[in-house]
């Protein structure tokens, strides 16, 4: 369903702290032509805790009009509401969207019932294929392989975005949920590693800068290039450390700008990156070949 290498996609603003629609929808564009085979609008990488609901619906909206069906489109649609979770599930649907993105509960540290009963929810009151994003470190929460496997059985719950870098998950979540249940790395590090434990992609915050790179990286994995795959992988370890040296999306958006695609401004409380950071990102991206 879902496969390849997917953009946790930023979302530009202008230097007065609007969303920039002209360059993200530029930003879409470029990303499908470099080889990325899936977009995710406004999930964390996106900002969007810090996104009002109706930036939040219109940055979806332009990914789906510019996307116009060339790869799909996982809008972001989590929240700590389950009443919130649904509506912004639902505006996915009516905006065209190939399935929604929806993060575990956060703050609210529900238990596993609480997180089953959630998600459950959401499927229910909405027919569209679910992605779960499974994110301790940003959630508090972590879904047991346990939970997962019961949610597995809803028709409306399809995958997992695993973001916990436990690379004996995606093989005990294939036992519990089957092989068609679609596991997707939200860590760039483990990605490789991920889909020889069972997973068939990663959701890229990388991505944002090096398109083609994950792209072919995935192609390469796909098709049995295991070497050339590695290759590329060791070629981006630097920029996928220097990207998260501060808080993402931070330190993607700066480099970012570097490529002339959008400011690097972030909402507060999100600070722009240090000087340690600015000269690390920098110096990453012409290891990768990414710079002149």
């Amino acid at each position: 369903m879902f496969k390849g290498s997917l953009v946790a996609l930023i979302t530009p603003m202008r230097d007065d702290g609007s969303v920039d629609e002209k360059a993200y929808a530029a930003l879409v564009d470029w990303q499908i032509k470099e080889g990325t085979q899936g977009l995710i609008p406004v999930g964390t990488t996106g900002e969007s805790p810090t996104l009002s609901h109706q930036e939040h619906r219109r940055v979806v909206e332009i990914a789906i009009e510019v996307a116009h069906g060339r790869v799909p489109v996982i809008a972001g649609a989590g929240s700590n509401s389950t009443e919130e979770a649904i509506a912004l599930t639902r505006h996915a649907k009516e905006a065209g969207a190939d399935a929604a993105l929806v993060v575990t509960p956060y703050y609210n540290k529900p238990t596993q019932e609480g997180m089953y009963l959630h998600f459950r929810a959401i499927a229910d009151a909405v027919e569209l294929p679910i992605i779960i994003y499974n994110i301790p470190p940003r959630s508090v929460v972590d879904m047991s392989v346990e939970t997962m496997g019961r949610l597995a059985k809803h028709r409306n719950i399809v995958g997992v975005k695993d973001a916990t870098a436990d690379l004996k998950r995606p093989l005990h979540t294939r036992r519990a949920c089957g092989e068609d249940f679609c596991q997707l790395s939200g860590e760039d590090h483990t990605a490789l590693a991920f889909n020889a434990a069972g997973g068939v992609g990663c959701i890229s915050v990388t991505a944002n800068v090096a398109p083609r790179l994950c792209g072919e990286m995935q192609a390469d994995w796909a098709e049995g290039r295991v070497v050339q795959a590695m290759a590329v992988q060791h070629r981006l370890l630097a920029l996928h450390d220097a990207l998260f040296a501060e808080t993402s999306p931070a330190p993607v958006k700066y480099a970012a700008s570097l490529l002339g695609k959008t400011s690097e401004r972030c909402r507060l409380p999100l600070a722009p990156i240090g000087e340690v950071t600015r000269v690390r990102v920098k110096a990453a991206m012409a290891e990768a070949g990414l710079l002149n």
